[in-house]
């Protein structure tokens, strides 16, 4: 079944900057003949749960929050035993545009509070907010971008799941080797229709092998952008009669999917603090992978066709574990490339702000710039870099030795990231 012809309806839309308040919600979902409401939150890995309400409890929601059971969600931790409250941000309204118009589906992310109303600490979009604030607070903002790969599989005649490429076409290719570009627009086209606007998408190397860029945004925004991104993917590739998978090494000897994170630096100052935000990250780098890198298989990935695996900045050289990429301005980018999909995007850009504001009040300077390819480059030259942790348990020996970590991170993450009972 391909969507383009049946998903897309016009519909009159309220633009998603004009709704600042729970009444500007209210107001369009009587308007709009919206008869469902999904409550979107994330546990500490960043996967999205939801619950969903209708119309005539949405004022009930924003006012008094709705319940969730806390003690079964990953990461929350057992020992709580009250209730948490979900409370929507009605700034983050969107509705889903391939469900139908005769009783619209909209979805909104939420903040998490105790029942006496304070905050959630364990909530990985708090966190980010935190993090924010402290780089305000210095008169820094960041702006986060996304490059995110993804590879589409076949079903089998049963509708089960198979490790079949979509395709076999390389790097940029187009129809008819490229399958994918039907899917990529029908995912563009209902990002933009939720108020996201993807930057560009192509063919990846791999077969059925495929990215979508996304324009810098604030983070919060850049996360929310990330984590909808994933559910729109995979609820696509469903009714499409695939499936997509943003796992980091799905098919051994092919390309892992990564997902680049590119971070611009403003300072209210004026001046460029790129370099130091950089060796920050530099310097945290191996504490924080962890969180970067989640899974066993992410260091599958690692250190294989193009994945980073040593602590090193280029200019332009993508063997590297940053790249400072051309511009025609001045505004100059840092583009992280050893995360994966994997990673809780909130959780990933809350400690790469922590760990570049570190490097701005240390007044850290980066290592000088390596460009050579350090995927051919002799050993004289890499057995003098740091490399990035080559297992999931060097991660996270990394992650606990960390008291930067410890310092940022609430009571129950590292343990969850750890494998631990919580």
């Amino acid at each position: 079944m391909n969507l383009s012809n049946t998903i897309f309806t016009t519909y009159e839309k309220l633009e998603v900057e004009e709704m600042n308040s729970y009444e500007d919600v209210l107001e369009f979902v009587e308007e709009e003949n919206v008869k469902f409401i999904r409550l979107a939150f994330f546990d500490v890995f960043g996967v999205q749960k939801n619950i969903a309400i209708m119309p005539d409890e949405l004022k009930r929601a924003f006012t008094e929050g709705v319940s969730i059971d806390a003690s079964s969600v990953a990461g929350f931790g057992a020992e709580v035993h009250s209730d948490l409250f979900l409370r929507p941000d009605p700034t983050t309204m969107s509705i889903v545009p391939w469900r139908p118009l005769d009783g619209r589906v909209a979805k909104m992310f939420c903040d998490i509070e105790y029942p006496d109303g304070s905050l959630f600490q364990r909530d990985s979009r708090w966190l980010l907010k935190k993090a924010v604030e402290f780089a305000s607070d210095r008169g820094i903002k960041v702006n986060f971008g996304t490059e995110v790969e993804f590879y589409i599989f076949k079903l089998d005649e049963n509708g089960n799941r198979t490790m079949i490429p979509q395709d076999t076409a390389g790097y940029m290719d187009i129809a008819p080797e490229d399958h994918g570009e039907n899917i990529r627009r029908d995912i563009s086209l209902a990002l933009v229709d939720m108020g996201i606007r993807p930057e560009s998408s192509h063919h990846e190397m791999g077969p059925g092998q495929n990215e979508v860029d996304f324009r810098y945004a604030d983070p919060l925004v850049a996360a929310d952008n990330a984590s909808t991104f994933k559910w729109v993917v995979k609820s696509i590739a469903n009714s499409d009669g695939v499936w997509a998978d943003f796992s980091p090494k799905p098919i051994p000897n092919q390309p892992g999917n990564g997902m680049h994170i590119n971070i611009s630096v403003e300072a209210s100052d004026g001046k460029d603090y790129t370099d130091q935000f950089m060796a920050g990250i530099l310097e945290h780098i191996r504490e924080i992978s962890l969180f970067l890198n989640p899974t066993r298989e992410s260091y599958e990935r690692l250190g294989d066709m193009k994945a980073p695996k040593f602590v090193s900045w280029s200019e332009q050289n993508r063997s590297q574990l940053i790249r400072i990429p051309a511009t025609r301005s001045d505004l100059r980018r840092i583009e992280l490339r050893s995360p994966d999909p994997t990673a809780n995007p909130y959780l990933a850009f809350t400690l790469l702000i922590y760990a570049g504001i570190d490097g701005i009040d240390r007044q850290l300077q980066p290592m000088e710039p390596l460009d050579v390819n350090l995927f051919k480059a002799d050993t004289t030259i890499t057995d003098g870099l740091k490399r990035l942790p080559q297992s999931l348990d060097e991660a996270i020996a990394y992650a606990k030795g960390s008291d930067f970590v410890k310092m940022l991170l609430p009571e129950g993450y590292l343990a969850a990231y750890s494998g631990e009972e919580l």
